[in-house]
């Protein structure tokens, strides 16, 4: 059985932010496709919506389909947000697997609100606050990755536009609709931990993994862990059923 992975990247970023994953699967003689939502990376100049981005999402999906056996969606932060409202659909959408991180947090409320202040607030910083961002990922990312995460671009114009949107989502009914294997997995220290294990309670056969000493940004942090979770998924959905229910 052949496998294919569509990845979604998250907030600002780009598809650049997965060039590890996509050589790591390539090298396995995998096939991947990683999307740039409008307003990010190559399509920096287009307007985001919830519509649009989805619709990126299954294009991509579909696209993949047509050159292997199954498909696995894996996705980070925002991307994995509107990931789980597109595989929790009513009408789900052909995928063998799904792997979200760093997105376990409902995009609603006082801590949404409290996120799209602090990004408004890094906005209007000095050069957009690109330069104490800068000297995060320097302290935190490894030099194999470092640069990959943001060398599609910021998405600075489309991030409040963005935010916002994803209000609308409803997380809970996607989450009940979800059948396919399912692997949450976050950073020790992401803050978008916060409703995990209501994640983990909806989808009772996804499994929940936390990387030690890993933030938000767990993909570029600890991309061979990452892409071990990958490697899980793919055996999972090569693995027949029947081996799987003996």
């Amino acid at each position: 059985m052949t496998v294919g992975v569509v990845f979604v990247h998250g907030i600002r970023t780009s598809a650049t932010m997965w060039r590890a994953q996509v050589d790591h699967l390539r090298d396995a003689g995998h096939e991947s496709i990683a999307v740039d939502l409008p307003g990010h990376g190559t399509r920096i100049d287009e307007p985001f919506t919830l519509e649009s981005a989805t619709q990126t999402i299954d294009e991509a999906v579909v696209t993949l389909a047509e050159r292997v056996d199954t498909v696995i969606l894996a996705a980070h932060s925002m991307g994995g947000l509107i990931s789980t409202a597109y595989v929790g659909r009513e009408d789900p959408p052909q995928l063998g697997a799904f792997v979200a991180a760093g997105c376990t947090a409902l995009p609603r409320g006082f801590g949404l609100r409290l996120y799209r202040a602090l990004a408004r607030g890094f906005d209007r910083l000095p050069g957009r606050g690109q330069r104490i961002a800068d000297l995060v990922l320097a302290r935190t990312l490894p030099l194999e990755t470092r640069a990959d995460f943001g060398a599609g671009g910021y998405a600075y114009d489309a991030q409040d536009v963005a935010l916002k949107s994803l209000s609308v989502l409803d997380l809970v009914d996607a989450l009940r609709r979800i059948t396919i294997p399912t692997w949450f997995v976050n950073g020790q220290y992401d803050q978008l931990r916060v409703n995990e294990r209501l994640f983990t309670g909806l989808v009772p056969h996804a499994e929940l993994i936390i990387v030690p000493r890993a933030t938000h940004l767990v993909t570029a942090m600890r991309p061979e862990v990452f892409n071990g979770v990958l490697d899980l998924a793919i055996a999972t959905v090569q693995t027949p059923k029947e081996s799987v229910e003996s």
